[in-house]
């Protein structure tokens, strides 16, 4: 075996993956029971001896065997030196993630990284609601909302209910049932655990890529077993996960080894009803991923699960076995045997349904980067534990973890939601102000009018005007009476001296 491989099991020789090929994405099928598993973490633990760093998706729990030193048995080591090799028993370094933050460390995104195409995907929107969405998103950043968590989301589709004439105007008719529909969407995503995926500190992508003191890459385990109860959130945050990859990194050509290797199990939960939007979206990303130095590896039970335009980028195939009961599996059958370069020593369709547990047909890529023919072979034992790691052990690893104590403790910084209820606050005090003093909030300031004098006064104060207005009132009548007298006196002489 060279040095630049991950030996996968033995045909008439060793077959092993060429890490300067690995980026070229691949494939591990199989029925339920058949070995994909174990063939996931022996690929897994040889990319991490190799100092490529792993992301895999544990879905039942198995795979975190992978963390703990492995005790194999007669049957093992017997299958071990027919294929002339020693095992060494090991663990790989391991990092544990869990959604939920139960098992692992959590793993968030903002709502902001996710997008609208991805959240649209979570909820099962149509094409109405979709756009709706990515209006809502619009008009958060024209007003600089941070879209972090959930409430950030809710309270900006609220904002945009109260302001949809304004919208409609600029983006199109923004309708207040659509938005009452994306709501009661996010309160089911909300239920099924998704508050838990969105808010901050998000992932950063160099925690995935760490190597340890050896060199070794450290496989970063998702615990999946919860979170496959909601197929759709699972698949979108790995798509996520993939699209933030092929984003963020930069271009690095055909490296001699992948800088990451991601692993997609359960991957047809991922195109299951996908738009074509999305299909294209997955198409892009695993067409010019490989240029960032980052292999995809799907794991699936059938290949017929995959559109073809992915499945014809995948050049490491590893099929276990397949049973043909049905019209749908015998066509299956037939598009997995025919992806194959074939072997003139047998045929290749009877093969897959004849293999047995820990058997698989193999074709990687050589070093021109074409595949090699079809081989039989048996799949190595690994090195690590086959079975989970008990809670003990995982705990034991968690507090020693690279990345322990960055991703524990949530944050809620200001954004959205605060901003928004800030302001819905500042309105209702306003209107629930006096009219007077709005008035007086509304108007320039004025001068300060003088004091006014006090019109209380006392008993004698009272008593002494009292008497001054009965003698003025006298007086007064007594000056009129003369005056009118003499007046009265004067006209009756001048009368009689005109009768004379």
């Amino acid at each position: 075996m060279a040095d630049n491989g991950v030996m996968i099991g033995f045909s008439d020789h060793p077959e092993q993956l060429l890490l300067n090929r690995a980026n070229r994405h691949g494939l591990v099928a199989g029925a339920t029971g058949t070995g994909k598993t174990v063939t996931l973490q022996i690929l897994a633990q040889g990319f991490s001896d190799a100092g490529v760093p792993v992301f895999a998706a544990d879905v039942k729990g198995d795979l975190s065997g992978i963390s703990a030193v492995g005790t194999p048995n007669e049957k093992m080591l017997a299958r071990a030196a027919g294929m002339n090799l020693t095992l060494s028993p090991a663990a790989a370094p391991t990092v544990f993630w869990d959604l939920f933050g139960q098992s692992g460390h959590p793993i968030r995104a903002t709502v902001s990284e996710m997008g609208p195409l991805l959240i649209s995907r979570m909820l099962e929107l149509n094409d109405v609601q979709e756009g709706v969405l990515s209006v809502v998103f619009r008009a958060a950043d024209e007003e600089g909302l941070l879209l972090l968590d959930l409430k950030d989301l809710q309270a900006a589709l609220a904002h945009a209910a109260e302001n949809a004439k304004d919208l409609s105007a600029r983006f199109g008719n923004i309708s207040p049932a659509t938005i009452a529909t994306i709501q009661r969407g996010l309160l089911v995503l909300e239920d099924q655990g998704g508050t838990n995926l969105f808010g901050e500190p998000a992932l950063q992508l160099a925690d995935l890529m760490r190597t340890d003191p050896q060199g070794r890459g450290y496989v970063n385990l998702l615990a999946a077993d919860k979170l496959i109860a909601n197929p759709r959130l699972y698949a979108t945050f790995l798509l996520w996960l993939m699209s933030e990859l092929f984003e963020e990194l930069p271009e690095v050509g055909d490296p001699d080894k992948p800088r990451l290797v991601f692993f997609f199990d359960e991957a047809h939960l991922l195109f299951r009803d996908a738009p074509k939007p999305l299909l294209e979206k997955v198409e892009q990303v695993v067409r010019l991923i490989r240029s960032k130095g980052v292999g995809v590896y799907f794991i699936t039970q059938n290949p017929a699960d995959i559109p073809d335009t992915v499945l014809g980028q995948l050049g490491n195939r590893i099929q276990h076995a397949l049973r043909a009961y049905t019209p749908a599996d015998q066509r299956g059958l037939r598009a997995a045997s025919d992806s194959f370069r074939p072997n003139p020593t047998f045929d290749t369709a009877e093969a897959i349904q004849a293999l047995g547990v820990g058997e698989a047909l193999v074709s990687v890529l050589d070093e021109k980067g074409a595949p090699t023919v079809v081989q039989k072979t048996m799949i190595r034992p690994p090195n690590s534990r086959m079975g989970p790691a008990l809670p003990a052990e995982r705990a034991a690893l968690m507090g020693q973890s690279p990345v322990r104590g960055l991703y524990d403790q949530a944050q809620d910084r200001q954004s959205a939601y605060e901003v928004l209820k800030a302001r819905v606050a500042e309105a209702e005090e306003e209107a629930e102000a006096p009219p007077a003093r709005r008035q007086a909030e509304d108007e320039p300031e004025r001068r300060a009018p003088a004091p006014r004098a006090s019109n209380r006064q006392g008993m004698a104060e009272a008593f002494a005007k009292s008497m001054l207005r009965t003698i003025g009132s006298q007086v007064g009548r007594e000056i009129i009476r003369g005056v009118l007298g003499g007046l009265a006196g004067s006209a009756r002489t001048s009368t009689r001296r005109r009768r004379r």
